[in-house]
């Protein structure tokens, strides 16, 4: 963690480390020009899965409905640095979205999007909030795997398009006219959740053959797994969702003199995948 303290300062730097050990870090965070107070708590070991948020009563209710997406990054960042990153991006959302609550929808919202969900399928909508500016759609991969989407409409829509959330190992690009509708987006997270097909095969073959160490509950956006190779060993792999079937990135965990010949055998060996 202390090597990234560089690239934090970068990507926040109201945010500073409180002690010597760099497992308590107090500060702001800023998006869309505004400063919100924070306080990350690290344990021990330095894991940021296991982290502790503290935050204003203000950041805390503008991320009310944020808390899955956050516990998950939290859960599969790299590093505090990618973590804020996250925080960022979904307080960006958060804002944009808080901003435009005030703006009252036209007439022809509510009809427009409730004509949209019956073009698409109720059976297809997992939530749906009261006000219909929170959406949450279920979609299935060619495999059978399930997979959703949360679509966060403003009060200008289908002119703007709605925020998506997704839990996908690469970013989501929607593609938007003012004439599209949620069966365009779901459609379109169809066709990204089957270009990533082969990449969730390779990992869900990992899970269900090898002994997996971490993370413990894998989302569909992790892409690294730490699988046991023998006692006090491991190997960290990460899948490049783009090219699941080329040689993954890896490297062993362990002791110098039982890691080295397993380096070697896997370096002599490597022409074969």
């Amino acid at each position: 963690m202390a090597a990234g303290v560089g690239s934090l300062l970068r990507e926040c730097p109201l945010l500073l480390p409180q002690n010597r050990e760099k497992s308590v870090y107090e500060g702001f965070v800023t998006a869309q020009g505004r400063d919100f107070h924070i306080r990350i708590l690290l344990p021990s070991d330095l894991q940021l899965k296991n982290a502790r948020i503290q935050c204003s009563w203000y950041l805390k209710k503008l991320l009310d409905g944020y808390q899955q997406i956050l516990k998950q990054r939290l859960q599969h960042s790299s590093d505090l640095v990618s973590f804020m990153v996250e925080l960022k991006t979904v307080l960006e959302v958060a804002l944009k979205n808080t901003q435009e609550v005030h703006a009252p929808p036209s007439p022809h919202y509510y009809s427009g999007v409730i004509g949209d969900i019956e073009t698409l399928g109720w059976n297809k909508v997992v939530f749906v909030d009261p006000g219909f500016s929170t959406i949450r759609l279920k979609a299935e991969d060619s495999c059978g795997r399930e997979h959703l989407i949360t679509l966060k409409l403003n009060p200008k829509y289908p002119t703007e398009p709605p925020d998506c959330l997704v839990d996908l190992p690469v970013q989501f690009s929607l593609s938007w006219i003012p004439e599209s509708s949620l069966l365009s987006i779901h459609s379109q997270f169809l066709a990204a959740l089957e270009s990533l097909k082969e990449f969730w095969n390779a990992l869900d073959e990992i899970d269900e053959k090898t002994w997996v160490l971490e993370p413990e509950k894998p989302t569909r956006s992790a892409t690294m797994r730490r699988i046991a190779v023998g006692n006090n060993i491991s190997i960290n792999i990460e899948v490049d969702p783009r090219h699941p079937t080329m040689l993954p990135e890896c490297y062993f965990l362990g002791a110098d003199h039982v890691v080295n010949p397993l380096k070697v055998k896997l370096n002599s060996n490597i022409h074969l995948w």
